[in-house]
């Protein structure tokens, strides 16, 4: 199964035939009014008492920045066309291999930088000064390789910066977009349904939602609908295993299959209300190089762990 964004008018009576009570929804836009809030404050929380410690902190201050980024830099536009054609070809309406990218995440760039300066240490000021000389088409060049996934080609040194500035301007305009997601026969399912990106991360929801499963987009912010017990990388049954370092009540695990040797992690809330899929996956790090050891591969992407050259 797989979900598609398409305009309201399109969506017919599926829901109406469809009970209330049993209603899943299948894709979930971020609420930026407190996302990037809530992150900072986690990455701060999960900082106290992790060797990584320093890093969480550095992850929170671009978090924190974002938020008033995000604030002094709205985003309106109308992506009722841009739907209508992406529903007509069967693609995310924002997907990152053809969507044509504004200069505003270029205002947003330089205006988390100027944000975080203050807070980053003497060795990082040399690459936030280097990304601010950056022209627009190189800009441009770099990222289109991030979203890619070629990192080699820009250095985990700017990856982050590049990426909290493209990921708020792409949640910006996922939470415009004027339709609504139904469940449909097709593939891709591990793919964000509204740009195409990979997961950082699955979240066992509390709530309206309870016990459903969301994967967390790492570039939109996103949430789509994935049932459990199943892997999200190819969609097989047999062979999950669940890893956690703590025990079988952990609220962070790892979700591998032995059939296409990938694992992503998988958080309950119901264990820890407070775990956020970047922040929960970033402090988690132990648990990836477990998983490493035992021969399985990430099927995600955190923003901020990219590999290097």
């Amino acid at each position: 199964m797989s979900i598609r964004i398409v305009p309201k008018e399109q969506l017919g009576t599926d829901r109406e035939k469809t009970a209330a009570a049993d209603y899943i929804p299948p894709l979930l836009f971020a609420n930026l009014k407190s996302l990037y809030t809530r992150r900072a404050e986690r990455l701060r929380e999960l900082a106290q008492e992790n060797p990584l410690g320093d890093y969480l902190n550095f992850a929170a201050s671009i978090a924190q920045a974002q938020e008033k980024v995000l604030h002094d830099h709205p985003l309106t536009l109308d992506l009722t066309q841009t739907l209508a054609d992406a529903a007509a070809r069967g693609k995310p309406p924002l997907d990152v291999s053809v969507y044509p990218r504004s200069t505003h995440w270029h205002h947003l760039l330089r205006a988390l930088i100027a944000e975080i300066r203050p807070d980053m240490p003497e060795h990082i000021l040399p690459v936030l000064e280097n990304l601010e000389k950056t022209g627009s088409q190189e800009l441009e060049a770099l990222a289109g390789m991030l979203l890619a996934g070629e990192y080699g080609n820009v250095g985990s040194d700017k990856a982050p910066f590049l990426w909290a500035a493209l990921s708020l301007y792409w949640a910006q305009m996922a939470t415009q977009i004027p339709g609504k997601a139904r469940t449909e026969y097709g593939e891709h399912r591990q793919f964000c349904p509204v740009c195409g990106s990979m997961p950082v991360a699955s979240v066992v929801h509390m709530g309206t939602t309870n016990g459903l499963r969301y994967l967390h987009c790492s570039l939109c912010e996103s949430e789509w609908h994935v049932v459990r017990v199943k892997c999200s990388n190819c969609e097989q049954t047999r062979d999950l295993n669940y890893w956690s370092l703590d025990s079988e009540n952990a609220a962070v695990k790892a979700e591998s299959c032995g059939e296409c040797n990938t694992y992503l992690k998988i958080l309950y809330q119901e264990k820890d209300p407070k775990v956020e899929p970047v922040a929960d996956d970033l402090a988690s790090l132990v648990l990836d190089a477990k998983m490493e050891e035992e021969g399985f591969g990430r099927s995600s992407v955190n923003p901020f762990l990219f590999p290097g050259e």
